[in-house]
């Protein structure tokens, strides 16, 4: 078992290393372009500096964790797809067949799949090095009848992302993206929105993985009903994930903390990321300075989540697959970002002259 306790994670958590920004600034300023005309890049740049603390951070091993959880509510009708496709796609991941493995291989990151609660018998994975167990339960309640798990499970699934998030740094990562798989999860996650950013219900509800409008208009209902059951402290990130969360959604929020603890950039994907996006912020402000948005996805929530966040995304591809699909594509453009600020030749390198004062 680990050894640390949340709270004591979060106080490891400091603001960003001034001084790097600052140095990272000036070069920026002094590359052969005019300035600022890299725009985001050059944002991106600082903030990696900061997060890191080095204008030149060991970002040669990246690594996406994708956790992997089921959701009691969808009894409830709320998901186009059974929940026999969680443990489905989990088998699929590990065999490298799934989008997030086209993406990260790509990118040139690596995968890890982490069971904190698949409603099904993984341990025939146990052996797989891509796989890790650190299943909860066979899946939370349904929270349109009561709480979704315990704040001990809530707890607990936010310790297991810490644990993952720093074996990784240990191993040698020097980014990483969240991912997820958990059908039912959009459910969970646009009640976490709901309830965290103060809006109703149907305005940050999407279709999920493809319901049809009658099933939308249910969905909308059980999310409303989700709140009704359970009335969660919208300020206390631990009462949230437990009454209408989800063990994945918990363990992302982990992850956040974790690499934010160990000042290692975090790559945040889309909105089930985003739900644990905001549990992470609830209970650590600081570490929002660690996310680094990669997309806007099109579940309509997301946007709302990322504005109270006070996150600008990268991109915008109209996706909404999930996995770290955007947090893979995210990375590259973060390396990228440093390559920027490490690569290209200064004014004064390149013999090049600057502009007229």
């Amino acid at each position: 078992m680990h050894n640390f306790n949340i709270e004591d994670v979060v106080k490891e958590i400091v603001e960003l290393d001034g001084g790097s920004m600052l140095k990272a600034q000036v070069r920026l300023d002094s590359l052969t372009k005019p300035q600022g005309s890299l725009g985001r890049l050059e944002e991106l740049a600082k903030q990696i500096s900061g997060i890191t603390g080095s204008l030149n951070p060991d970002m040669s091993s990246k690594l996406i964790i994708v956790m992997a959880a089921d959701h009691g509510v969808v009894d409830e009708g709320v998901s186009a797809y059974p929940k026999e496709v969680t443990p489905q796609m989990v088998y699929n991941f590990v065999n490298g067949g799934a989008g997030i493995n086209v993406l990260s291989n790509h990118v040139g990151a690596d995968v890890v799949i982490v069971d904190a609660g698949v409603a099904a018998d993984l341990t025939a994975l146990n052996s797989n090095s891509s796989f890790i167990n650190k299943k909860i339960a066979f899946g939370t309640e349904n929270m349109a009848k009561g709480p979704a798990m315990s704040v001990e499970q809530a707890r607990q699934a936010i310790e297991i992302g810490i644990d993952v998030a720093r074996q990784m740094v240990e191993k040698g990562y020097g980014i990483i993206g969240t991912g997820d798989m958990g059908i039912g999860n959009t459910t969970a996650s646009s009640a976490i929105a709901s309830c965290m950013c103060g809006v109703d219900a149907e305005f940050v509800t999407g279709y999920g993985t493809g319901i049809d409008q009658e099933g939308f208009t249910r969905k909308v209902d059980v999310i409303r009903r989700v709140i009704e059951v359970n009335k969660p402290e919208r300020r206390d990130g631990f009462e949230v994930l437990a009454k209408i969360g989800g063990f994945e959604i918990g363990g992302i929020a982990g992850v956040i903390l974790g690499c934010a603890a160990r000042r290692v950039p975090v790559v945040i994907d889309g909105f089930i990321s985003g739900a644990g996006a905001l549990i992470a912020e609830s209970i650590a402000p600081k570490c929002r300075d660690y996310m680094i948005a990669s997309h806007c996805s099109v579940e309509k929530g997301h946007k709302i989540m990322l504005e109270k966040l006070g996150m600008k995304p990268l991109f915008n591809f109209d996706m909404r697959l999930g996995e770290g699909t955007g947090a893979a594509l995210g990375i590259s453009i973060a390396q990228a970002s440093m390559k920027i600020l490490n690569e290209m030749a200064t004014f004064g390198e390149a013999g090049v002259s600057q502009k007229n004062e």
